[in-house]
């Protein structure tokens, strides 16, 4: 496994991820198109463009990386300007046996991310997602 220094931004330990806010981040089609690109990868930068969401405005990617990382789904580290996201797949797997498997076994059944556009919330900034 690679792993990539820097900052590892907030996000709830282990023990206090919630199911109903993972269900909650996962429920937007854009987030759940995110969470099966970082299933497939260790390490993942925040490119839009290489998570096949290159049409969403940096801000809006942002903010659904924030989610994601608020809920505990992802972890982000922060390198300069650069963030790298991976997904807490131990950490599901252990507070919630078989949600992930369940999650990605469902596959794409509720219409693409390509066809989401944004949702009027603003993101963190334009340095990166997180």
């Amino acid at each position: 496994m690679t792993t990539v220094e820097g900052e590892l931004l907030p996000q709830p330990d282990a023990e206090d991820i919630r199911l109903e806010k993972v269900l909650n981040a996962l429920g937007d089609p854009v987030r759940l198109h995110l969470f099966r690109a970082f299933a497939t990868d260790e390490q993942c930068d925040c490119d839009g463009a290489r998570l096949g969401l290159g049409h969403l405005h940096k801000s809006t990617l942002s903010h659904h990386m924030r989610v994601l990382r608020e809920a505990g789904v992802t972890s982000t580290r922060a390198v300069g300007r650069n963030r790298h996201v991976a997904l807490r797949r131990a950490d599901l797997d252990a507070r919630f046996p078989g949600l992930v498997d369940a999650l990605l076994a469902a596959g794409g059944e509720g219409g693409g991310a390509a066809d989401t556009g944004a949702d009027g919330e603003a993101g963190a900034g334009a340095g990166g997602a997180g």
